[in-house]
Protein backbone atom coordinates (compact mmCIF):
# COMPACT_ATOMS: atom_id res chain seq x y z
CA UNK A 1 0.00 0.00 0.00
CA UNK A 2 1.41 3.40 -0.95
CA UNK A 3 0.25 6.98 -0.40
CA UNK A 4 -2.43 5.78 2.04
CA UNK A 5 -3.15 8.02 5.01
CA UNK A 6 -5.25 7.45 8.11
CA UNK A 7 -6.42 9.56 11.02
CA UNK A 8 -5.76 7.56 14.20
CA UNK A 9 -7.25 8.36 17.60
CA UNK A 10 -4.35 8.12 20.04
CA UNK A 11 -4.99 8.29 23.77
CA UNK A 12 -1.61 7.10 25.00
CA UNK A 13 -2.96 3.80 26.27
CA UNK A 14 -1.96 0.34 25.09
CA UNK A 15 -5.01 -0.21 22.89
CA UNK A 16 -4.77 2.96 20.82
CA UNK A 17 -1.00 2.53 20.53
CA UNK A 18 -1.45 -1.02 19.24
CA UNK A 19 -4.12 0.05 16.77
CA UNK A 20 -1.79 2.76 15.48
CA UNK A 21 1.14 0.34 15.17
CA UNK A 22 -1.02 -2.16 13.28
CA UNK A 23 -2.22 0.59 10.95
CA UNK A 24 1.34 1.71 10.27
CA UNK A 25 2.31 -1.90 9.54
CA UNK A 26 -0.39 -1.97 6.85
CA UNK A 27 1.41 0.86 5.07
CA UNK A 28 -0.61 3.85 6.20
CA UNK A 29 0.91 7.24 6.98
CA UNK A 30 -0.46 8.20 10.39
CA UNK A 31 -2.16 11.42 11.42
CA UNK A 32 -2.58 11.03 15.18
CA UNK A 33 -5.33 12.83 17.08
CA UNK A 34 -5.42 13.21 20.86
CA UNK A 35 -7.60 15.26 23.18
CA UNK A 36 -7.13 17.36 26.27
CA UNK A 37 -10.76 16.94 27.29
CA UNK A 38 -10.63 17.80 30.96
CA UNK A 39 -9.60 14.32 32.00
CA UNK A 40 -8.15 13.97 35.48
CA UNK A 41 -5.41 11.71 34.14
CA UNK A 42 -4.00 14.19 31.59
CA UNK A 43 -0.64 12.42 31.89
CA UNK A 44 -1.97 10.18 29.14
CA UNK A 45 -1.17 13.01 26.71
CA UNK A 46 2.50 12.70 27.57
CA UNK A 47 2.19 9.02 26.73
CA UNK A 48 0.43 9.87 23.47
CA UNK A 49 3.31 12.17 22.52
CA UNK A 50 5.82 9.43 23.27
CA UNK A 51 3.93 6.86 21.21
CA UNK A 52 3.47 9.30 18.31
CA UNK A 53 7.21 9.96 18.24
CA UNK A 54 7.96 6.23 18.52
CA UNK A 55 5.73 5.46 15.54
CA UNK A 56 6.96 8.39 13.46
CA UNK A 57 3.53 9.83 12.73
CA UNK A 58 3.23 12.44 10.01
CA UNK A 59 1.45 14.84 12.34
CA UNK A 60 0.15 14.70 15.91
CA UNK A 61 -2.70 17.06 16.73
CA UNK A 62 -3.84 17.63 20.32
CA UNK A 63 -7.25 19.28 20.51
CA UNK A 64 -8.66 21.08 23.56
CA UNK A 65 -12.25 20.42 24.56
CA UNK A 66 -13.63 20.47 28.11
CA UNK A 67 -16.03 17.72 29.06
CA UNK A 68 -15.78 18.78 32.70
CA UNK A 69 -18.60 21.17 31.84
CA UNK A 70 -20.88 18.13 31.83
CA UNK A 71 -19.13 15.81 34.30
CA UNK A 72 -20.89 12.52 34.83
CA UNK A 73 -17.71 10.40 34.85
CA UNK A 74 -14.96 9.47 37.27
CA UNK A 75 -12.53 10.64 34.58
CA UNK A 76 -13.89 14.20 34.36
CA UNK A 77 -15.50 14.86 37.76
CA UNK A 78 -14.79 14.38 41.45
CA UNK A 79 -16.02 10.79 41.45
CA UNK A 80 -13.84 8.02 42.85
CA UNK A 81 -12.24 5.68 40.33
CA UNK A 82 -13.26 2.08 41.17
CA UNK A 83 -10.40 -0.06 42.43
CA UNK A 84 -9.83 -3.77 43.05
CA UNK A 85 -13.02 -4.87 41.29
CA UNK A 86 -13.45 -8.53 40.48
CA UNK A 87 -13.29 -9.81 36.91
CA UNK A 88 -17.03 -10.45 37.10
CA UNK A 89 -17.75 -6.89 38.19
CA UNK A 90 -15.50 -5.44 35.48
CA UNK A 91 -17.29 -7.49 32.83
CA UNK A 92 -20.81 -6.45 33.81
CA UNK A 93 -22.58 -3.10 33.54
CA UNK A 94 -21.31 0.34 32.55
CA UNK A 95 -18.87 1.72 35.16
CA UNK A 96 -18.54 5.30 36.39
CA UNK A 97 -15.37 5.67 34.27
CA UNK A 98 -17.62 5.81 31.20
CA UNK A 99 -17.47 9.35 29.76
CA UNK A 100 -20.84 10.21 28.19
CA UNK A 101 -20.62 10.25 24.37
CA UNK A 102 -16.81 10.43 24.42
CA UNK A 103 -16.14 8.22 21.41
CA UNK A 104 -18.89 9.96 19.44
CA UNK A 105 -17.23 13.30 20.18
CA UNK A 106 -13.75 12.02 19.38
CA UNK A 107 -14.82 10.32 16.16
CA UNK A 108 -16.64 13.47 15.07
CA UNK A 109 -13.43 15.47 15.42
CA UNK A 110 -11.51 12.73 13.61
CA UNK A 111 -14.09 12.80 10.82
CA UNK A 112 -13.77 16.57 10.46
CA UNK A 113 -9.98 16.37 10.26
CA UNK A 114 -10.10 13.45 7.86
CA UNK A 115 -12.41 15.29 5.51
CA UNK A 116 -10.15 18.34 5.60
CA UNK A 117 -7.11 16.17 4.83
CA UNK A 118 -8.89 14.26 2.07
CA UNK A 119 -8.53 11.07 4.11
CA UNK A 120 -11.24 8.39 4.25
CA UNK A 121 -9.68 5.99 6.78
CA UNK A 122 -10.18 6.58 10.50
CA UNK A 123 -8.79 4.25 13.17
CA UNK A 124 -9.97 3.78 16.73
CA UNK A 125 -8.66 1.22 19.22
CA UNK A 126 -11.96 0.13 20.72
CA UNK A 127 -12.30 -3.41 22.03
CA UNK A 128 -15.50 -5.36 22.65
CA UNK A 129 -14.07 -8.38 24.51
CA UNK A 130 -11.80 -7.53 27.46
CA UNK A 131 -13.30 -4.13 28.22
CA UNK A 132 -15.35 -2.38 30.85
CA UNK A 133 -18.80 -2.41 29.29
CA UNK A 134 -18.67 0.84 27.33
CA UNK A 135 -21.52 1.05 24.80
CA UNK A 136 -19.42 3.11 22.38
CA UNK A 137 -16.90 0.29 21.99
CA UNK A 138 -19.31 -2.14 20.35
CA UNK A 139 -19.38 -3.21 16.67
CA UNK A 140 -22.95 -1.98 16.14
CA UNK A 141 -21.98 1.48 17.36
CA UNK A 142 -18.99 1.66 15.00
CA UNK A 143 -21.16 0.53 12.07
CA UNK A 144 -23.70 3.23 12.91
CA UNK A 145 -21.06 5.96 13.11
CA UNK A 146 -19.54 4.90 9.80
CA UNK A 147 -22.99 5.13 8.22
CA UNK A 148 -23.41 8.60 9.72
CA UNK A 149 -19.98 9.68 8.42
CA UNK A 150 -20.98 8.88 4.86
CA UNK A 151 -24.32 10.68 5.21
CA UNK A 152 -23.14 13.80 7.03
CA UNK A 153 -20.15 14.97 4.98
CA UNK A 154 -19.53 16.64 1.66
CA UNK A 155 -16.98 13.93 0.92
CA UNK A 156 -19.56 11.21 1.45
CA UNK A 157 -22.45 12.85 -0.38
CA UNK A 158 -21.27 15.18 -3.13
CA UNK A 159 -17.87 13.57 -3.76
CA UNK A 160 -19.16 9.99 -3.30
CA UNK A 161 -16.16 9.03 -1.17
CA UNK A 162 -16.58 6.36 1.47
CA UNK A 163 -15.27 6.69 4.99
CA UNK A 164 -14.18 3.55 6.81
CA UNK A 165 -13.90 3.37 10.59
CA UNK A 166 -11.19 0.78 11.24
CA UNK A 167 -11.32 -1.13 14.54
CA UNK A 168 -8.40 -3.58 14.36
CA UNK A 169 -8.74 -4.59 18.03
CA UNK A 170 -12.48 -4.88 18.37
CA UNK A 171 -12.65 -8.68 18.53
CA UNK A 172 -9.27 -9.29 20.18
CA UNK A 173 -8.67 -10.33 23.78
CA UNK A 174 -6.13 -8.26 25.72
CA UNK A 175 -3.66 -11.13 25.37
CA UNK A 176 -3.97 -10.94 21.60
CA UNK A 177 -3.59 -7.17 21.63
CA UNK A 178 -0.36 -7.46 23.60
CA UNK A 179 0.90 -10.17 21.27
CA UNK A 180 0.15 -8.13 18.14
CA UNK A 181 1.89 -5.05 19.47
CA UNK A 182 4.91 -6.98 20.74
CA UNK A 183 5.29 -8.67 17.35
CA UNK A 184 5.42 -5.23 15.74
CA UNK A 185 8.08 -4.00 18.16
CA UNK A 186 5.77 -1.58 19.95
CA UNK A 187 7.31 -0.30 23.18
CA UNK A 188 4.52 -0.63 25.73
CA UNK A 189 6.72 1.10 28.27
CA UNK A 190 5.78 4.34 26.52
CA UNK A 191 2.06 3.85 27.16
CA UNK A 192 -0.14 4.67 30.14
CA UNK A 193 -3.45 2.84 30.58
CA UNK A 194 -4.31 3.79 34.17
CA UNK A 195 -7.45 5.72 35.15
CA UNK A 196 -5.83 7.08 38.30
CA UNK A 197 -2.04 7.43 37.95
CA UNK A 198 0.24 9.20 40.40
CA UNK A 199 1.61 12.65 39.63
CA UNK A 200 4.83 10.92 38.61
CA UNK A 201 2.94 8.92 35.98
CA UNK A 202 2.94 5.61 37.84
CA UNK A 203 -0.11 3.43 37.22
CA UNK A 204 -2.22 2.47 40.24
CA UNK A 205 -2.36 -1.21 39.27
CA UNK A 206 -5.84 -1.51 40.77
CA UNK A 207 -8.34 0.23 38.48
CA UNK A 208 -10.21 -1.66 35.76
CA UNK A 209 -7.85 -0.49 33.02
CA UNK A 210 -4.75 -1.56 34.94
CA UNK A 211 -6.23 -4.95 35.79
CA UNK A 212 -7.20 -5.65 32.18
CA UNK A 213 -3.79 -4.54 30.95
CA UNK A 214 -1.92 -6.74 33.44
CA UNK A 215 -4.19 -9.66 32.62
CA UNK A 216 -3.26 -9.28 28.95
CA UNK A 217 0.47 -9.29 29.62
CA UNK A 218 0.21 -12.17 32.07
CA UNK A 219 -1.77 -14.33 29.62
CA UNK A 220 0.64 -13.44 26.81
CA UNK A 221 3.54 -14.58 29.00
CA UNK A 222 5.24 -11.19 28.71
CA UNK A 223 6.43 -8.72 31.31
CA UNK A 224 4.46 -5.48 31.48
CA UNK A 225 7.05 -2.67 31.15
CA UNK A 226 4.63 -0.14 32.66
CA UNK A 227 5.51 1.61 35.91
CA UNK A 228 3.22 0.86 38.84
CA UNK A 229 2.85 2.55 42.21
CA UNK A 230 2.97 -0.73 44.15
CA UNK A 231 4.45 -3.83 42.59
CA UNK A 232 2.20 -6.86 42.59
CA UNK A 233 -1.11 -5.11 43.23
CA UNK A 234 -3.97 -5.52 40.80
CA UNK A 235 -2.81 -8.96 39.68
CA UNK A 236 -6.00 -10.90 39.02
Amino acid sequence: MTNARAVVLLSGGMDSATAAAMTKARGFELYALSFRYGQRHALELEAARRVAAHLGVAHHAIVDIDLRAFGGSALTAEIAVPKDRSAEAIGSGIPVTYVPARNTIFLSFALAWAETLGVTDIVIGVNALDYSGYPDCRPEYIAAFQHLANLATRAGTELKQRFTIHTPLILLAKREIVERGAALGLDYGLTLSCYDPSEAGEACGRCDACQLRRKGFREAGLEDPGKYQTAGRGER
